[in-house]
Parts: structure tokens; sequence; C-alpha cells
């Protein structure tokens, strides 16, 4: 499997030799200037396909999904599982262009509640079926289909495990991010997700250099903090996490009884196997009891402080809406705060709409994200909460389990089991 990952690694340099030539083309030959500031815009999304192409991506997401499901869950197989990883980036990345995925099309389905998008059918399905496949068989969309955490899956190397502390403090990430897209989306000021995705331009083949060092960044960062975008900034693997919790099948690490060799703790790169419940506990069962009966007493009080804190942000964040920051603009050139205009504020003069229209839609757009903001801040409060909570439990586990919220389904954990081993000598 080394080889595998050694030949795509050099396929990966090449498309990124291949990404950055236009950059430097654009260098030895830069476009003229006409004395103006207008920048030509980059598509967030590519034109919609026709819609034979659209069902095939449909038949080919659920034929994948229904193959990582039976690999991780059936055959037990983390060859296949790696192999269906190759072919997802092959597809859903460089053929696919990495959209519409289910990442992004949590804006769409954001944006159809506001009555005035029709959301396709294919977007509908491609944000649906990967959690319905989550809610019978774990986070198998992670495995291997999925083409952002498959290109970070070949990259790992590595894996080191982060402390405790910090890697719950990084998960959180995942939570505001999926706040703040909603929010973004419902105010009408662009889809975040699409804008700031670091591994789109390689894919297209076609990247500012800011994005491309980030989707770099993120490839390098991998080889030792396994899938750092999937574990710590994908809000699509919130809502999988919580579908994958209440599956009801889960990839296990054995097929037989195990025998607590620790081989799978120490296989697995995100950290996502619990191991055995201690027998004895440094408190008794009523100061547990106790100490979580207080802390359920502070949560409003947490709640009205990050949702208070948060609200405070509406204008650093409200003026990444186009409205808003024109808004600025147009004030700030009318009190003579500045002398020189842009030219968005001399197209907005031009098309001669009146500035109380403008300022009362700015408004209107400051109070949306400070309600938004507040929201997002309870959100934050109750997921803080939750986490506490569920850390302050006494778990009763006998043997190493995946943490269902976590898992990827990787299938490394059963490559490394001695049981598994066995199990697949006897079936030879």
């Amino acid at each position: 499997m080394n080889k595998f990952r050694i030949l795509f690694l050099i396929l990966l340099l090449t498309a990124g030799v291949l990404v950055s030539t236009p950059a430097k083309a654009a260098e030895r030959f830069p476009a003229p200037e006409f004395e103006t500031q207008y920048q030509i815009p980059s598509p967030e999304h590519p034109q919609p396909r026709r819609d034979f192409f659209e069902y095939l991506d449909i038949g080919v997401l659920l034929i994948g999904l229904s193959l990582a499901a039976f690999f991780a869950l059936k055959k037990r197989s983390r060859l296949g599982l790696y192999l269906l990883t190759l072919s997802s980036i092959l597809y859903f990345g460089f053929f696919r262009k990495g959209c519409i995925c289910p990442i992004g099309s949590i804006q769409n389905v954001t944006l159809s509640f506001s009555g005035d998008y029709l959301i396709p059918l294919g977007v509908i399905l491609f944000f649906a079926l990967p959690l319905v496949f989550a809610l019978f068989f774990g986070r198998v969309f992670c495995a291997s289909i999925c083409p952002l955490g498959a290109l970070q899956e070949v990259v790992i190397f590595k894996p080191l495990k982060l402390p405790q502390p910090l890697k719950h403090v990084l998960s959180l990430i995942p939570y505001l991010y999926l706040g703040l897209a909603v929010l973004f989306t419902v105010t009408g000021s662009g889809f975040i997700i699409c804008r700031f995705d670091p591994f789109v331009g390689f894919f297209r083949l076609t990247a500012t250099s800011g994005m491309l060092l980030l989707g770099l960044a993120f490839l390098l960062i991998g080889i030792f903090i396994a899938r750092p975008y999937c574990r710590f900034f994908c809000p699509y693997g919130v809502l999988l996490g919580v579908f994958s919790y209440f599956s009801k099948k889960h990839l296990t690490i054995t097929p037989r009884e195990c025998t607590q060799c620790k081989l799978c703790e120490n296989a697995c790169p995100i950290d996502a196997i619990n191991p055995p419940s201690p027998k004895l506990y440094k408190t008794t069962k009523q100061e547990q009891i106790k100490k979580l009966g207080i802390f359920i007493a502070c949560i409003p009080l947490i709640l009205i402080t990050l949702g208070f804190g948060f609200s405070q942000l509406s204008d650093v964040f409200s003026r990444q809406d186009r409205t808003v920051s024109l808004a600025e603009r147009i004030h700030q050139e009318e009190t003579n705060t500045i002398q020189s205009s842009t030219l968005d504020s001399d197209a907005f003069r031009q098309e001669q709409t009146r500035v109380t229209e403008l300022y009362s839609q700015a408004a209107r757009t400051r109070r949306q994200f400070k309600t938004g903001l507040w929201l997002l801040g309870i959100f934050i409060g109750l997921v803080i909460s939750i986490k506490i909570i569920v850390l302050m439990q006494r778990p009763q586990r006998e043997d190493y389990e995946p943490d269902r919220f976590h898992c990827l389904s990787c299938g490394r954990c059963m490559e490394y089991c001695p049981t598994q081993s066995d199990e697949s000598m006897k079936n030879a």
C-alpha cells in the first residue's frame, strides 16, 4: 500500500505544478492596466451539469457509499477502502471538480428555506445520501468517498496524537464554521464554505496563490496531524457525526473477542478509539452527580455570556456583506471622510438608487447578523455544555471500541488487529 501512496503523491505534486503554472505565466505576461479598480470575479460554482451527468453523479455516489459500507462492515477490507479512496479523488475530485459536494450543499439547503431558491433534486440527494448511510452504517462517506477527505487520507504518514485538551478545543471549530456558513447564507452574504475550500483549486487546476498555499498547508500538516480539515474544520462532519452516533450498524475493530492488545488504539491516526472503562474511578458516584448538578445549573449563564459575546462581533462579520460594505463606503464619501470613489460606489450612483434605501438595507442586514450571532453563541454554548457533560459521564466499556461520533471508518484499526488477521487466515 505504501507504493500506492508514493505513486499518488508524485501525481499530486505534478498536479500542483500544473496549478501553479498559470500563475507564473501571469507574472511573466501581466495583464494590461486600464486605471480601474475592477477585479474579475472568480466563480465559486461550476456551471450546472446536464441531467444525464447529474444522474450519473448520483449513481456513482450511491454505488460508492454502498461499496464503502461493504468494505468497512462486511468485507472488512482496508485495501478495498483505500482503492475506493483513490477512485473518489479521480471522479469526485478531478473529474467532478469537487462540486457540488455534500459539504457545500449545506448552503444550498439553507438557501432553499428562503423561498426564493428552488433546490435541485441532485443537490438534495448529495446532501441527504451520506447522512442516510451514516445513520445506518456510520461515516462511510468520510471513509473513502469524500474527495476532500480522500485527498488528506493519502498523505498520512507519521500521524501524531494531539493532547486531549487541545483536541477538544479544536473540535469546536466545525460547529462555529457550520453556524457561520448558515448565517452568511441566510443574510445573502455568500457561500463561505465554497469560497474557502482549501482543495477545490487542486481539483479544478485553477487556484489563486493564497488558496493554493492554504491547500498545500493542509496537506503538509496532514502528514503529521491526520485529516486536519475533516476533524477540525469540516461543517458537514458535525452532521455526519450526529447521525453516525445513532447508527444502526458501525465498523467494529475486531470480528471476534477483543484481546486488548492496544494495537488498534496506536494505529488510529485520528484518536477515535475509546479504551476500556477504568475499574476504579477517582471520585464517588455521589460526588460526580453533585458536580454534574452544579454544572447544569451554570449552563444558562454560559449560553447568555457566549450569546452576548458573539453578538458584539456583528459589525465585524456584517462588513463582509457587499451591501453593508458599500453603505459604509458611500457614507464615508458623502461625509468627505474619503475623497476618492470606487467602481462600486460610482456604479451605485449611476443606478440612481436612493442612499436612504441602501442604508436601510444595510441596517437590516446588520440586525440579521446581530440576531444570528446571538443564536450562534447560544448554539456554541450548548455544544460546549454537552461536551462537558459527556466527559463527566462514567462510560461502561469492557473492550476497545470506535468512537461512533468521530470515527471515520477508515479501517486502519482492522488492519492492525491480530484477531482480524486470524479471521482472514481462517477464511482463506
